[in-house]
């Protein structure tokens, strides 16, 4: 049974929501959105993504027709509408997306598109990531540069991405790529930041070119309250193949272990355990143990 989706004031299966050809977001990528997911059905940290998703509306100058506070309700709406269709053991990710709506040019009034989808975790590919490590790899396309457009809007106007990804495959078919900013350091990967230990110090980039991540947020806040000392900084590729762990982290999988960076083996043992300090700490947090939950549900995906 298809999950259902609210779109302009209606809900729809999700296989048959639409938008007009017509569309600013279809036609020229003009649209922000914020993703977050559930735990056991509840979402989590709700509001954060809202407030960040409002500060790209405003960016943007793109006029929702809601305030945050009606988006807010009317999500929730949309999960308790879902929750008879959620499988046991199940979540899923749930986005906000926001259109300029139809017309040809900026500066004139026009009725936003708005739209909260659910779409299913890709459990099927996390879980031997959990076990094994995933394979990151560097491509030679960049992030967006600052000076372009500012790296705290979530858009879609991403086909940077969509090369990189098509790079990293290249190198390896389950490969996930991790962008260079313009100055040669580690920014984000496709939808996520990027995190390495070394010398028992957790280290991510500062955000002067990637996106304030929620996922990266939950992440500095646990390791603070676990005492493991923390720092953002510029980080280039000799700091990655030098590390003793590394992980992706993003809102669908929270973190997940690299076991490889452009073919080199990352560490000695996979995950390491800084990482699953962490990985434990978002369990306990969220009610939800996160690596066994996505291996159950991928054996129940893949016997289907």
């Amino acid at each position: 049974m298809e999950y259902l989706i609210w779109i302009n004031g209606q809900y729809v299966p999700r296989n048959e929501a639409s938008i007009p050809m017509t569309d600013r977001g279809f036609r020229l990528g003009d649209v922000v959105f914020d993703t977050s997911r559930t735990f056991n059905g509840k979402v989590f940290r709700l509001r954060e993504h809202l407030v960040r998703l409002y500060r790209s509306l405003q960016y943007t100058r793109i006029n929702p027709g809601m305030s945050l506070s009606e988006m807010e309700n009317l999500t929730l709406e949309v999960v308790e509408r879902n929750e008879s269709i959620r499988a046991t053991g199940d979540d899923y990710m749930i986005t906000q997306i926001v259109t300029r709506g139809e017309g040809g040019r900026v500066g004139r009034d026009m009725d936003a598109n708005v739209s909260i989808w659910i779409d299913p975790i890709d459990f099927v590919r996390y879980s031997p990531e959990f076990q094994n490590g995933a394979h990151v790899v560097i491509p030679k396309t960049r992030s967006y540069s600052a000076e372009q457009i500012d790296p705290k809007v979530k858009h879609y106007s991403r086909l940077n991405f969509v090369m990189a990804d098509l790079e990293a495959t290249d190198v390896d078919p389950d490969a996930h790529p991790v962008l260079l900013d313009t100055d040669g350091n580690i920014s984000e990967n496709v939808g996520g930041n990027f995190f390495i230990v070394s010398d028992g110090v957790l280290k991510t980039a500062n955000d002067k070119s990637i996106l304030q991540g929620i996922s990266r947020l939950t992440l500095l806040e646990l390791a603070e309250q676990l005492g493991i000392p923390t720092s953002e900084e510029d980080i280039q590729p000799y700091d990655l193949y030098n590390a003793d762990e590394a992980f992706l982290c993003s809102t669908p999988y929270c973190l997940l272990p690299v076991g490889k960076a452009d073919n080199r083996q990352v560490g000695d043992e996979v995950p390491g355990p800084i990482t699953k300090q962490l990985l434990a700490a978002w369990s306990e947090k969220v009610g939800v143990d996160i690596v066994d939950q996505t291996n159950e549900r991928a054996k129940v995906l893949n016997s289907n």
